[in-house]
């Protein structure tokens, strides 16, 4: 007998990346930054008091919320701090969706977690596949209108392919869409241009973490930043103390100290595109990214997952999806420029 709910029993998890303990590998599968964060976070963190550790943290977390809002010239009512980006889906999931009704709109592919707290809320999902460039169709949102969504998720820079859409044309989608507009900007650090511009639209909620470019993913610290009545909303539904006090000491002084984030996206990008030429010249196919990973199609005659698995026995982790459009291709986290020579030189071996 199950106590679960229907849903529940019937729900496929997430499925995280492979976190491999093996002492000598080359991880490039989780899209981790390979550069350490400011050593400002690390001071900041070692000055926690046990006082501090003692008592519950600030519920708001208004210091951080100050210094974001000041980072990104916005005001406190335009910032919220979550455990995490993924916090943040989960609030305007439930602030926004109804169980049953009122469901989320997002492309194919898309961030795989979306689907799965989709199916966590019971709330029904419309997907509109991406064109073959991966950019968003222009009729996107009037299919979410049609299918009566109320919350649309997009990931920009795209997961897994690093395309970045214009600004513009995700204003147009926000002008035409008649639900929230969910920007997930997790990979923004590595890319030429933000949608930081739409936050004063009443119905744009922008997501930002500081896993990936600030090198932070263990310290599971995210924020959002939107219109101050959508921030509120989120408010009403955000758990009591969710972000702890070295969470939020640790994001303030990354954020204050930003020009090592800065510094390290720069040497990703670098990488980024010394190694795409490397795949391209090895036969590979690899789509132009913003991000700091690249989504790569084997040559013809290399199937994508026995190429995943022969480099994982060389312990190099990279990413495979078995879903659809991803089955020929992995995604390669860049790593530092010696973790990139031992993958480029073990594909070379692999021929």
């Amino acid at each position: 007998m199950s106590y679960a709910r229907d849903n529940i029993a019937r729900l496929i998890a997430y499925a995280p990346g492979e976190q491999p303990t093996a002492e000598r590998m080359v991880k490039l599968n989780t899209n981790e930054n390979p550069y350490p964060p400011a050593d400002a976070v690390l001071k900041a963190v070692g000055r926690v008091s046990a006082d501090q550790l003692r008592r519950y943290p600030p519920p708001l977390a208004p210091a951080f919320r100050q210094v974001a809002a000041r980072f990104h010239c916005l005001e406190p009512a335009n910032v919220i701090a979550t455990n995490g980006g993924d916090e943040l889906l989960r609030m305007a999931f439930t602030a926004f969706c109804g169980v049953g009704e009122c469901g989320i709109g997002q492309t194919q592919p898309t961030y795989s977690l979306y689907e799965v707290l989709a199916n966590i809320h019971d709330t029904p999902i419309t997907t509109v596949p991406l064109n073959e460039d991966w950019s968003i169709p222009d009729d996107f949102a009037a299919q979410l209108n049609k299918a009566g969504c109320r919350l649309a998720l997009v990931v920009n820079p795209h997961a897994p392919s690093g395309h970045l859409e214009p600004v513009a044309k995700l204003e147009a989608i926000a002008g035409e869409f008649r639900g929230v507009l969910l920007i997930d900007e997790a990979y923004v650090d590595f890319a030429s241009t933000s949608a930081l511009p739409l936050v004063g639209r009443r119905n744009v909620l922008i997501l930002r973490t500081l896993s990936k470019g600030y090198s932070l993913a263990g310290l599971r610290f995210g924020y959002g930043l939107g219109h101050a009545d959508l921030i509120a909303t989120l408010d009403k539904v955000r758990d009591s103390y969710n972000t702890d006090i070295l969470a939020q000491v640790a994001a303030i002084a990354a954020i204050e100290n930003a020009e090592t984030a800065r510094d390290n996206a720069t040497k990703v990008i670098a990488e980024r595109q010394r190694l795409t030429s490397a795949l391209i010249e090895l036969g590979f196919i690899v789509p132009p990214s913003e991000t700091n990973f690249l989504l790569a199609q084997p040559p013809d005659g290399i199937e994508a997952e026995s190429l995943y698995q022969s480099l994982r026995e060389k312990a190099i982790f990279v990413r495979y999806f078995r879903q659809p459009r991803l089955t020929d291709k992995l995604r390669i986290t860049i790593g530092t420029p010696q973790q990139n020579d031992a993958l480029i030189a073990a594909l070379k071996s692999l021929r």
